[in-house]
C-alpha cells in the first residue's frame, strides 16, 4: 500500500476493501504517519452503525457472548465488525490472539469482519488502536460494530466513552464481587448479562445485582437498567439480550441522546490523541540525546524523583507563559 495514495486508501476502506482495512488497522497500530492520513479521510456519520461495547472480568464469558450476537445479528441480515481486545504478549507485545479463536465459525463469513488487537499496556480495557479501528469498521460500512473489551477491573471503563450500548458480562460464582461493584465498573452498563445461567448461585447472583443497581436503575439517560439470565454457549437468553439492546438503541436514539453520545466519544478520541502526540513529540526530541537514560540514571541512584524528571522534561517543551487560543 505504500504506493497508494491516502485518498485512494480510505475509498478503498469505503468500499468494504479487507485487505486495505486490515492493512490499516495494522498500520493504525505502528502508528505510522501513513496511517493518520488515511484516517483523516474516514469520516463517518454518527450513529449510522450501532455501536457495542462488551465488557467483564476475564472468564466471564465475553467471547461467547459476542459469537452469539453475530449470529443474531446475521440472522436479521446485518454486517458486522468486531474488534477483540486481547492482553498483550510479555515477550512479543503482540495479542495472544485467543478471541479470534473462540470465533471462528464466522471467520468465513463475508459479512463478520473480526480483527483482534493487543492492549499494548494500555489500561482501561482497550487498546490505544481500537479507538482508530473503530473508526475504520463504522467507514467500511458495518451495520453493528462490537468492541470486546480485555477482562476488565472496576476501574477500567474506557470502553462506556466509545459506544453506544454497553453491555456488562458476570457470571453466579462472582458471589460476594457483586456487592463490591456498586460504583465504577457497574456505572458504564446499558445492559447487565449474567452469563452461565446454569450454574449454582443464579438466584443469589440476580438478588445481589438487583440491590447493586439500586443506585442507578435508572442512569443519567433515564433508562432502567436490565438484568438479563443467559447462557452463551447454548444460546439460552440471547434474544432478551437483542431485545434489550434494541430497546436501548431505540431510547438513547431520543432527543439528544445520540448528540450526548457523539461528544462523549469525540472527548475520548481528543483526549488519546493528544496524549500520544504530547508523548510522541517527547521521545522523539529525546531519542539518540542521552537524556532519557541520564534521568533514569539519577532516578535509580536516588538522586531525582521521577516526579521532578518528568517535570524536568515537560519544561523543556511546554512554555510556561499561556497564549491566549482564538476559537475560529
Amino acid at each position: 500500500m505504500s504506493k497508494t495514495s491516502a485518498t485512494e486508501w480510505a475509498e478503498k476502506v469505503k468500499a468494504n476493501d479487507r485487505m486495505a482495512a486490515a492493512k490499516l488497522i495494522s498500520a493504525i497500530e505502528r502508528k505510522e504517519q501513513a496511517a493518520r492520513d488515511v484516517l483523516k479521510r474516514l469520516l463517518v456519520p454518527v450513529g449510522k452503525a450501532v455501536v457495542l461495547g462488551v465488557t467483564g472480568s476475564a472468564g466471564a464469558g465475553k467471547s461467547c457472548l459476542v459469537s452469539c450476537l453475530i449470529s443474531a445479528y446475521r440472522k436479521r441480515g446485518k454486517t458486522v465488525g468486531v474488534i477483540a481486545v486481547d492482553p498483550s504478549s510479555p515477550f512479543t507485545g503482540g495479542a495472544f490472539l485467543g478471541d479470534r479463536l473462540r470465533m471462528h465459525a464466522h471467520g468465513r463469513d463475508r459479512g463478520v469482519y473480526i480483527r483482534s488487537m493487543a492492549s499494548r499496556g494500555y489500561l482501561g480495557g482497550l487498546a490505544r488502536g481500537a479507538v482508530d479501528a473503530m473508526r475504520v469498521m463504522e467507514a467500511m460500512g458495518h451495520d453493528v460494530v462490537i468492541v470486546e473489551t480485555v477482562g476488565t477491573g472496576q476501574d477500567e471503563v474506557d470502553v462506556a466513552r466509545l459506544v453506544q450500548t454497553c453491555l456488562l458480562v458476570l457470571t453466579p460464582n462472582m458471589g460476594d464481587d457483586i456487592q463490591a461493584l456498586k460504583a465504577g465498573i457497574m456505572e458504564i452498563a446499558q445492559v447487565v448479562v449474567l452469563n452461565k445461567a446454569d450454574m449454582p448461585g443464579k438466584q443469589k447472583a440476580l438478588l445481589d445485582l438487583e440491590v447493586a443497581l439500586k443506585m442507578r436503575r435508572v442512569g443519567g439517560e433515564g433508562w432502567p437498567v436490565p438484568v438479563v439470565p443467559a447462557v452463551a454457549t447454548t444460546g439460552e437468553g440471547i434474544d432478551e439480550v437483542m431485545d434489550q439492546i434494541e430497546r436501548h438503541q431505540v431510547h438513547m436514539r431520543k432527543g439528544d441522546g445520540l448528540e450526548q453520545y457523539a461528544f462523549r466519544k469525540a472527548e475520548k478520541e481528543g483526549s488519546v490523541i493528544i496524549k500520544d502526540e504530547i508523548e510522541r513529540v517527547i521521545f522523539d526530541h529525546i531519542r539518540g540525546t542521552g537524556l532519557r537514560r541520564n534521568y533514569l540514571d539519577r532516578i535509580v541512584a536516588g538522586r531525582i524523583d521521577p516526579y521532578t524528571a518528568v517535570e524536568e522534561v515537560m519544561a523543556l517543551f511546554i512554555k510556561k507563559s499561556r497564549k491566549k487560543i482564538k476559537v475560529q
